[in-house]
């Protein structure tokens, strides 16, 4: 059974591009290409790899350790010159990287990143943290320093998770007249931020405001509350979608971060391209690219996950 599956995710994986003879291959790995911020990163990993000379070919883990193994595994028996990856979690991912290593695969970690420093040629991720407490403090300001909150939070194995929902906290529980009602994992999910959001309202009806740890989630709560006549709560999410600037435009989510994921997939391309090269990126393994907080002033600036001019 497992040989089946092996062949048949093989099969998967030539459909996704050819390499030509010659060509060094640069493998992308991102969790659902569903979500618009994972299409977004592989697209632009993908473009910026064929505009430097690669082969490239994308592939989705679905946040899935055992398939991103598989993944990684196929990358080292394809000889990848490179593999970029938005992880499945901090601490299943470390055992794939370190094999991809001793095989002679970098790795170049976006967006997430790992419990390990060494294994990993970068780690490149967005401030989270900076990030987070911008939206923190507006949202903060919109609700008049008080009220009843709810907070969405993301994936318990994502070390993102984790860091925006301090960064939250670390802003709003300095102001003693906020008081968060519920906490819940959406798993960063539309769909569940949306039962999740129904079930919230009906033990606590008179919430002023929701937090959510991504834009997907945000998407999902404004879409409860809206069903349920309350449009008028304050939503904030993280991210930086179009979907979610639309809402802002709309007058709906009232704010969101922007992760630059275009600029840092973009970045683990040509840090790979350097490292391919003369074998070192000349710069940290750890790298923090700054966030900006979106509201309804800029938002019209804002596309797939990039501020246009």
């Amino acid at each position: 059974m497992r040989k089946a599956i092996a062949m048949l995710l093989v099969t998967c994986f030539a459909l996704a591009g050819v390499v030509q003879a010659g060509e060094k291959l640069i493998v992308v790995i991102t969790p659902s290409h569903s979500n618009p911020f994972f299409k977004t990163e592989a697209d632009v990993a993908v473009a910026r790899s064929k505009e430097l000379g690669y082969a490239a070919q994308a592939y989705s883990h679905d946040d899935d350790g055992s398939k991103q193994s598989n993944f990684i595994d196929t990358a080292i028996a394809n000889k990848a010159a490179a593999i970029v990856l938005d992880n499945a979690g901090a601490d299943v991912t470390i055992a794939a990287v370190q094999k991809a290593k001793d095989a002679g695969v970098p790795t170049f970690l976006i967006d997430r990143e790992i419990n390990a420093t060494g294994v990993a040629v970068s780690q490149i991720v967005a401030n989270n943290y900076q990030g987070v407490q911008l939206v923190a403090e507006f949202f903060v300001e919109q609700m008049e320093e008080e009220g009843e909150y709810v907070e969405l939070t993301g994936r318990e194995s994502d070390t993102n998770a984790g860091v925006r929902s301090r960064s939250f906290h670390d802003v709003i529980d300095q102001y003693p007249d906020m008081k968060m009602v519920a906490r819940q994992s959406a798993n960063w999910s539309q769909p569940e931020a949306f039962s999740k959001m129904e079930s919230i309202l009906q033990a606590n009806p008179n919430i002023k405001g929701v937090i959510c740890g991504n834009d997907t989630m945000a998407m999902g709560a404004m879409a409860a509350l809206k069903a349920a006549g309350k449009g008028n709560v304050i939503v904030v999410g993280f991210d930086g979608s179009n979907d979610v600037r639309d809402s802002i435009l709309a007058g709906e989510i009232k704010a969101t971060g922007l992760q630059p994921a275009a600029r840092i997939a973009a970045m683990a391309v040509e840090q790979a391209d350097q490292y391919i090269k003369t074998g070192s990126t000349g710069l940290a393994e750890k790298q923090l690219v700054d966030c900006v907080l979106i509201t309804k002033d800029n938002a019209a600036k804002l596309d797939n996950f990039a501020m246009q001019d």
